[in-house]
């Protein structure tokens, strides 16, 4: 039986994070995927339709480099965007906007949602792909305007999606969750390992670590 290697699309160091606890060790390749112009090709999708392409245009876009050097993977993007105020949201980029964004979710309650899709490649060759969406509401609470201004002065909301974190800094600011943490964070491990199983994959094959009950 050929070991099927475990290939994350992605440059964020919180997905990898939650893989490398929950027992992987992935190989990671960045998908350097212009979101916008991927966006911009879709026609009036829903939030999680673009969630979903997006994640898929990022395992995609590094599949031929992975079957040239892993030929048995199976390769996984990911997304995630924050619904707020009507409006989908994902990295603000710069201070300003940033600020904007916590100018409505101050106190307010948000979507986050996060697209996944998994390519199996058997050999060097596409064999199989799944892909979904998972929803998690989240409440935020009110931050001060020096509270703010310090969190925002660290860098971390302007690149992350919707302006906060769930498992570093802006957890602080986070009143709570209904639905999957992990999600929130990046990736879920339960929708991941239902995407996995539809490609005929079982994630304790992937386990890296064995832990006794």
């Amino acid at each position: 039986m050929r070991e099927v290697h475990f290939v994350l699309a992605s440059a964020s160091p919180a997905r990898l994070s939650i893989l490398r606890n929950a027992g992987l060790e992935p190989s990671v390749v960045v998908s350097g995927v212009d979101e916008d112009a991927v966006a911009a090709g879709l026609t009036d999708p829903t939030p999680s339709e673009l969630v979903t392409a997006l994640a898929l245009a990022k395992a995609e876009a590094v599949a031929d480099t992975v079957a040239q050097t892993t030929p048995d993977a199976v390769i996984v993007g990911c997304d995630s965007m924050l619904s707020i105020g009507g409006e989908m949201v994902g990295k603000p980029g710069t201070p300003e906007i940033a600020r904007e964004r916590w100018a409505v979710m101050a106190g307010s309650t948000g979507e986050l949602l996060t697209g996944h899709a998994i390519i199996k490649l058997d050999g060097g060759q596409r064999t199989e792909q799944a892909s979904a969406s998972r929803t998690t509401t989240v409440r935020f609470a009110t931050p001060t305007a020096r509270e703010l201004d310090i969190y925002i002065a660290t860098g971390e909301p302007l690149a992350v999606a919707g302006s906060f974190t769930l498992d570093a800094l802006g957890g602080w600011f986070v009143e709570g969750i209904d639905g999957d943490p992990s999600s929130v964070v990046g990736i879920s491990l339960p929708l991941t390992r239902q995407l996995l199983s539809a490609v005929g994959v079982s994630v304790v094959d992937l386990w890296k670590t064995t832990r006794e009950a």
